[in-house]
């Protein structure tokens, strides 16, 4: 009964960070949400670190976060609307989290359609705030 008891013990403690992690980046999420919809893409561009590097579909990597910057309010000239779900967070250290996801948007445009995708996230602590540092996604299941 003990031995249950300890292993209890260490499946709930290793998995409070991850569960801490995830909450925090869902966080981080909804304020990106919330960014977009206000068009403020100095708000996206500062959940980046300074040398993150975004891998638009069908396009050039994009460095740092002016170009970051640039890129999401390129791309807001184009879609609306974009919902976030986190699938999985995963812990790579104390400093640095996966996360797995799906996304929605709309097309602009006179016949709007829903996209739907996924994506993967690269996340580092820096200082005491998440920042993310690689971003990848594209369209499909």
């Amino acid at each position: 009964m003990r031995s249950i008891a300890l292993v209890i013990a260490i499946v709930i403690s290793l998995s409070a960070p991850a569960l801490a992690q995830k909450a925090e980046i869902e966080a981080i999420n909804a304020k990106w949400i919330e960014f977009f919809n206000k068009d403020d893409f100095s708000g996206i561009a500062s959940l980046y670190s300074a040398d993150a590097t975004a891998f638009p579909p069908g396009s050039a990597m994009v460095h740092g976060r002016a170009a970051i910057e640039a890129m999401w309010k390129s791309m807001a000239e184009q879609v609306t609307d974009p919902k976030l779900t986190t699938v999985d967070v995963r812990p790579l250290g104390s400093s640095a989290a996966r996360e797995i996801g799906t996304f929605v948007l709309k097309t602009k445009g006179p016949a709007p359609q829903e996209v739907a995708g996924k994506y993967v996230v690269v996340w580092e602590k820096v200082g005491d705030e998440w920042k993310l540092t690689t971003d990848i996604w594209n369209d499909g299941k």
